[in-house]
């Protein structure tokens, strides 16, 4: 006898489900651990309570915490991905050499200047030529 023979459509379909079932559990597991690590909200030593306790009881303290804490994980996403978001467009930002001013942001920026006495009416036109150019 074969192993397949054995095996009818019900024994494989629970097996893939319990499979797919344990993929989903390492995946929430690693998100709520995450997101404890990534809150900034929490002292240290409540961050260690948090982490022994889904330790000692993985399945209730994972459960717990996506029920107590669920609402911020989403808060904690998003802000992590606009602090990414910001870095990156600070990024090319610099990386392009342009500091997103427009060329109106640009002039006023020298006329305050000139009003300062800090640059002269010469440079002040060839900085001018420059930005207009």
């Amino acid at each position: 006898m074969t192993l397949a023979a054995d095996w009818g459509t019900g024994e494989v379909f629970l097996t893939m489900l319990y499979f797919f079932l344990f993929f989903i559990w390492i995946w929430l597991l690693i998100a709520v651990f995450a997101d404890l690590f990534r809150s900034h909200d929490l002292s240290g030593w409540v961050k260690a309570a948090w982490a022994i306790g889904i330790i000692i009881f993985p399945y209730l303290g994972v459960f717990v915490y996506l029920i107590a804490r669920g609402h911020k994980m989403s808060e904690h996403a998003q802000q992590a991905a606009n602090a990414q978001d910001s870095a990156f467009r600070a990024y090319v930002r610099d990386a392009a050499g342009s500091s997103g001013d427009t060329h109106a942001d640009q002039l006023q920026k020298l006329a305050d200047l000139k009003s300062q006495g800090v640059i002269d009416d010469a440079e002040f036109a060839r900085l001018k030529a420059k930005v207009v150019s």
